[in-house]
């Protein structure tokens, strides 16, 4: 089999993480500190400098570029887009650094991946940002008029656990049905109907179950009330949805090994927060099963509270009459970034261009 040689680029807020694989295969992986992250009109403008930090370190360790085949960077706030494997181009670089759907590190993954493959003559791709857009016309309605229903989840994670699960199944994920459960910072319980993620909750924006830090849905009347009742601005309820509610706001903890020590220490307070977290997880995969009228392959759990047996255990003992539930723990980024790329360099799958108007 060919080798293909991929560097992987994942942006976080101080840092960038960079992966070399050979194939499927992680070579090595390496956190490179961005300490001057503040001193930037936006994120985009640190484009040059953590590409530069990224390339002094890989010559440093006396890694030979020219051996490389591609690179991998991870999605960022686009346009809404169907999933698969997309090479940056102009269009997508211009949006990325506009930022006009949004502010955050992802962004700068396709500009750094660019940066370094224009410099090779390799292509840079992404693959499966969080605003793939998928969506049924009938998922989209809200209720309201002046409020659609929009997507935004864990796209990368989602696609790559359907993919491993079909494999699993001697299927390809595009003939099968999975409901897949993201269960991290935010959550995000999708249906996935051959291949397509028919309906999905707003896991940043407020739908679906509570998490370590957001609050998930609400209801609005109270909502609008808190709104207004001059208690908070505009930002600081943003804020108290997004980082300061959920586990956090009734426990002062963010980490379920938290809540599983106080479980085991007697607390009923812990307890009762652990079995509600469980018990809308499951609730909203309920909800996705009628989504894909009960024809369900596979029940998917992953992201990193994955890794707690006793949540999965929960959300298994209300969900296992559904389907069968398969575990995928962590969030695998780099790797279903590596993948993503290729598939493409493999001619599994073709690339698609970000012809956004």
């Amino acid at each position: 089999m060919e080798k293909h040689r991929i560097l992987v680029i994942n942006p976080k807020s101080e840092s960038t993480v960079i992966s070399l694989y050979e194939n499927e295969v992680p070579i090595f992986e390496q956190s490179i500190m961005q300490e001057d992250t503040a001193d930037y009109p936006n994120i985009a403008a640190q484009a040059p400098a953590r590409t530069k930090k990224v390339l002094d370190f890989l010559l440093s360790e006396g890694f030979n570029l020219s051996r490389l085949d591609a690179i991998a960077g991870i999605g960022g706030l686009l346009k809404p887009i169907e999933g698969g494997t997309y090479m940056v181009d102009s269009a997508m670089i211009a949006d990325l650094k506009a930022g006009e759907r949004g502010e955050h590190p992802s962004n700068l993954g396709g500009l750094i991946a660019a940066e370094i493959a224009a410099g090779l003559n390799i292509p840079a791709f992404i693959t499966d940002p969080v605003v793939v857009d998928e969506l049924e016309d009938i998922a989209r309605i809200s209720g309201y008029p002046l409020i659609s229903r929009k997507s935004v989840f864990h796209a990368l994670n989602h696609k790559a656990s359907g993919r491993r699960a079909a494999m699993e199944l001697g299927r390809s994920y595009e003939d099968c049905n999975f409901i897949i459960a993201h269960l991290g910072d935010g959550i995000t319980v999708g249906a996935h109907r051959c291949g397509k993620v028919i309906d999905v909750n707003n896991g940043l924006n407020g739908e679906g179950p509570f998490s370590p830090e957001r609050a998930g849905s609400l209801p609005h009347g109270d909502l609008v009330d808190l709104c207004y009742s001059g208690k908070y601005s505009y930002k600081e309820m943003k804020e108290q949805l997004l980082y300061h509610a959920g586990i956090n706001s009734y426990l002062h903890k963010k980490e379920l090994r938290q809540l599983e020590a106080g479980i085991k220490e007697g607390s009923t307070q812990d307890k009762l927060i652990f079995d509600a977290l469980s018990y809308q997880i499951a609730k909203e995969i309920g909800s996705a099963s009628t989504v894909l009228a009960g024809r369900i392959d596979a029940i998917i759990l992953t992201g990193v509270m994955a890794y707690s047996t006793m949540l999965v255990d929960e959300i298994v003992e209300r969900t296992k009459w559904i389907a069968d539930v398969f575990t995928y723990p962590g969030e695998n980024d780099m790797q279903s970034l590596a993948n993503g790329c290729l598939r493409v360099l493999r001619g599994e799958e073709q690339a698609k261009a970000y012809n956004i108007k």
